[in-house]
């Protein structure tokens, strides 16, 4: 359970009126009109005698506003008495209820010995700044929270922390963040998937209802929504307007949104409680999960600058440049051997690898994935010495060392779950189900919490570990300790390890992986420095799964290596050049046996490094655009630097075209009246292409003004399925 909040008053708190400070533009008399901005974004919010507050505007900022233009627009929002409704206007409320007329999902659900909970709230405090607002709201039993903090790039978070003040106990049922969105709303698009296909689109029309999506695996899961969207009819990447959500969690979540006959459209996201799992006694508080709020005018491209200039205004985001990565699990997956794997760190190191990490297969038993998970001690029958061999070699050659691990996880052959079944989240006697060949260790038992704590603590302290890849390969099903639902708790309990692994271990980078993109939310980045975006090293799935995982995050982020020749996910050849154009755009490593590689090969290799390394400084600061290419087979991904004085673009194909000459390729975010002169990235191969003769300018490169590329672009070459062509923009002196 987590404390109240510092700084609101308490249930106990005599109210007081609420007044706004004058920098928020509202009224100093009557019932309050807020005004919160933050990057061209405005939340217009009435504060009520009675009741809980009401979004008024939620979008495009809407200037300087006096106290007489938002007591107008409150009255031009006023909500008419319809036939067969309720006698009297309703409220659409940040906590909707059927108290209030709300008659979709509602908001907040819980009950006291099976008596249901219809709150009447009022308003006891608030505080308010031009960029926050923070509200305390009483009813009987009950004290609630709301906290609204709106960022420099617009990003709107929402949280909602409730206190059960009576004398008996609460069951909380249902605590969720939601916001109405504009009447023009008339899509919706969120996303699916599944293992090595993370974050597939889906888009349908808006209908009416409340409509609903959740997760139950434990975990965010690869068919997660990710972010929910509705967006004005024929929204694109580049145009039209949409409202988004995303759940800053990593545990079971819903993603809702509601379209009433009587009332404004809504979207929001809260986390999935089940039956018991949250009981509140008294004094206890619960709070939600950040739901993320994003309002964009341009498309998807306009929400995915607004969420990335966000997280990278964040005081732990990484800062230093990306490091070349290497993963030994597709070069020796679980064949551990000095020999072999200091020629991979020799090999690594000469093509300008900076970071080796030893995956799965160095711990006690360790042979197949079938045992020794939960023994967190290194196998001194294949490692004698440790890994001090293997360590010490690695940083002989200039690079970092990191390790892989699965704390959260457990083999029914290990040491731990024989000496400790007691901490096992999910019994072992009970029938349940294996999952490549494993059981969730329950982390909020203290002792399993401090084993794992200790254990690995005392790993990265002797190893001097600057990495750790922190794995997770099952969904938690029947996740239930002592007969009650667990996975909130569970999930909280990794929180706080993480936390407390990094306060203990600065300098500590962390990569959330789980079995592959199962694990990608704003939750888990808060204390981890990147994701694995997918198992799948294929170069032609990850064009589509990185794409939209680029719609939350940046490419700093974003874990990308280029893979073997042949994908051991679906058995589908790549050539060098175009693996290494799709590593390019995120964290680029390689996981893949370069031991085998030609001369040619380690050649290629170590251009694609130095084209990264020399352009990761624009790829992880810079703005990300998606331009439509007028080709279902081709996608086309563009960086531009803060001033505009440089962009790097890809082309990709990954199907053949339906015509014989590719569209033009336009490039969108440059200064239209500065002149730029355009050429293949030098490092990386061109792509021979389908035509008898490609265009000229590939060879000679050429010079046109920003206008010209946005609106007319270039003649790109017939791209084969398979093929990346890499750009390089600078602006002409």
């Amino acid at each position: 359970m987590n404390e109240p909040v510092s700084g609101i008053a308490t249930p106990q708190s005599r109210p007081v009126p609420v007044r706004s400070s004058p920098s928020t533009g509202a009224p100093e008399t009557g019932e309050p009109i807020l005004v919160l901005r933050g990057g061209g974004v405005a939340v217009v919010v009435h504060l009520p005698d009675d009741g809980l507050p009401e979004v008024l505007h939620w979008g495009r900022d809407l200037g300087e506003l006096t106290g007489a233009d938002l007591a107008g627009l409150r009255s031009a929002r006023a909500r008419p008495v319809s036939p067969s409704a309720l006698d009297d206007p309703w409220p659409l409320t940040l906590l909707p209820g059927e108290h209030d007329g709300w008659e979709g999902r509602p908001g907040f659900a819980a009950h006291r010995a099976g008596r249901i909970e219809h709150p009447r709230w009022t308003v006891a405090e608030a505080a308010a700044k031009p960029e926050s607002l923070q509200v305390r709201a009483v009813a009987e039993g009950l004290a609630l929270d709301i906290e609204l903090v709106l960022d420099d790039a617009g990003v709107l978070r929402l949280h909602h922390e409730l206190q059960n003040t009576a004398a008996g106990p609460l069951a909380l049922t249902g605590l969720e963040t939601v916001l109405p969105v504009g009447d023009r709303a008339g899509e919706v698009l969120d996303f699916t998937g599944r293992w090595t296909r993370e974050r597939a689109p889906q888009r349908r029309p808006l209908a009416q209802g409340s409509h609903v999506r959740e997760t139950r695996r434990g975990r965010t899961g690869h068919d997660a929504p990710f972010v929910l969207a509705l967006g004005t009819p024929g929204f694109s990447t580049s145009t039209g307007e949409v409202w988004a959500v995303h759940l800053a969690w990593s545990g079971d979540a819903v993603y809702r949104h509601d379209a009433l006959p009587e009332a404004k459209p809504l979207i929001g996201a809260g986390p999935l409680l089940r039956a018991g799992e949250i009981e509140l006694a008294p004094g206890e508080s619960f709070r939600t999960p950040a739901g993320v709020f994003v309002w964009s005018d341009t498309g998807t491209d306009g929400l995915g600058a607004r969420l990335h200039r966000s997280l990278r205004s964040r005081a732990a985001h990484p800062r230093t440049p990306r490091p070349v990565v290497l993963n030994t699990w597709e070069a020796v997956y679980f064949q551990h051997d000095l020999g072999r794997l200091a020629s991979l760190a020799d090999t690594a190191a000469s093509i300008g690898v900076e970071r080796f990490v030893l995956d799965d297969g160095w711990f006690k038993g360790r042979r197949d994935d079938s045992a020794g998970l939960g023994d967190w001690t290194v196998d001194t029958g294949v490692w004698p010495e440790g890994l001090h061999p293997i360590a010490d070699k690695v940083r002989s050659l200039g690079m970092q060392f990191g390790l892989w691990f699965e704390p959260e996880m457990v083999n029914p052959d290990s040491d731990l779950a024989r000496a400790h079944p007691e901490w096992l989240l999910q019994p072992l006697d009970a029938g349940i189900r294996t999952w490549r060949g494993q059981y969730v260790l329950n982390v909020a038992h203290p002792d399993a919490f401090d084993y794992l704590l200790d254990a690995i603590g005392a790993l990265v302290a002797e190893y001097r570990l600057d990495y750790i890849k922190w794995d997770q390969n099952r969904d938690l099903i029947e996740a239930v300790h002592d007969g009650r639902a667990n996975v909130h708790r569970h999930t909280e309990a990794v929180y706080r390890l993480l936390d407390r692994l990094r306060a203990d271990h600065p300098g500590l980078e962390i990569e959330s992986c789980a079995s592959g993109g199962a694990r990608i939310d704003l939750g888990v980045l808060e204390r981890t420095d990147r994701v694995w975006a997918s198992d799948t090293n294929d170069p032609i799935e990850r064009l589509a799964i990185q794409r939209w995982t680029e719609l939350l995050l940046p490419l700093e982020l974003i874990g990308s290596h280029i893979g073997p020749p042949v994908a051991h996910t679906t058995h589908r050849a790549a050539s060098l050049d175009f693996r290494i154009a799709t590593a390019l755009f995120g964290h680029a490593g390689i996981e893949w046996d370069i031991t085998s590689c030609t001369p040619s090969e380690l050649e290629q290799l170590r251009a694609g490094i130095n084209a990264y390394r020399r352009l990761r400084g624009l790829l992880h600061t810079g703005t990300l655009t998606h331009s439509e290419t007028g080709d279902d087979g081709a996608t086309a991904t563009a960086v531009t630097n803060e001033d505009r004085s440089c962009a790097v673009v890809r082309l990709a194909r990954h199907a053949t075209a339906s015509r014989a000459l590719a569209p033009m390729l336009r490039v969108p975010g440059l200064d239209p009246n500065g002149r730029y002169r355009v050429a293949p990235v030098e490092e990386l191969t061109v792509p021979r292409g389908l035509d008898d003769s490609p265009p000229p300018w590939l060879a000679t490169g050429l010079v046109l003004p920003g206008s010209v590329l946005a609106e007319v672009g270039v003649q790109p070459p017939l791209l084969a399925p398979g093929e990346a062509l890499v750009l390089e923009l600078t602006r002409d002196a």
